[in-house]
C-alpha cells in the first residue's frame, strides 16, 4: 500500500468521526426543548378511577383530575413532587422517587398537582 492511499483513508475517518459528533451535539442540543419524563404517571382518583398520563413534559406544573389523586405510581424515569394545591405550591409535599409509588395517609386531603426534579 502506497502512502497517497493511506492520506484519503485517513482523511475521510477524520471527516466521518467530525460529522458524527457534530451531529450527536445537534441532537443534545435540541433535546431539552420538549424533554419529557419517559414513561407513564399512574394514578388514582377520589372516586376509584385509573388515569394514566404517558410521557408528560418535565417542565412545568402538571394537575390531576379535580378530584384529586390518594395513590400515584411514578413509573417515569424523572422523580417526582406531589403538591395538595392545583398550582404546584404550598407546604404538605411528597416526594416520590423514578419507579415508586405513595399512597395518601388517611385523613390527609388528596394531591391535586405534580411537577418534576429537573
Amino acid at each position: 500500500m502506497s502512502v497517497t492511499a493511506t492520506v484519503p483513508r485517513r482523511r475521510r475517518r477524520i471527516g466521518i468521526a467530525a460529522g458524527a459528533t457534530l451531529l450527536v451535539l445537534a441532537v443534545s442540543g435540541c433535546s431539552g426543548l420538549g424533554r419529557t419524563a419517559v414513561g407513564p404517571v399512574t394514578y388514582k382518583t377520589e372516586r376509584e378511577a385509573v388515569l394514566q398520563v404517558n410521557s408528560p413534559t418535565v417542565r412545568g406544573c402538571h394537575r390531576i383530575a379535580p378530584a384529586g389523586a390518594r395513590e400515584v405510581e411514578n413509573g417515569t424515569l424523572v422523580d417526582v413532587i406531589l403538591y395538595r394545591t392545583r398550582d404546584c405550591t404550598g407546604g404538605g409535599t411528597t416526594y416520590v422517587p423514578t419507579t415508586f409509588s405513595d399512597v395518601t395517609a388517611p385523613g390527609s386531603g388528596p394531591w391535586r398537582s405534580y411537577s418534576f426534579v429537573h
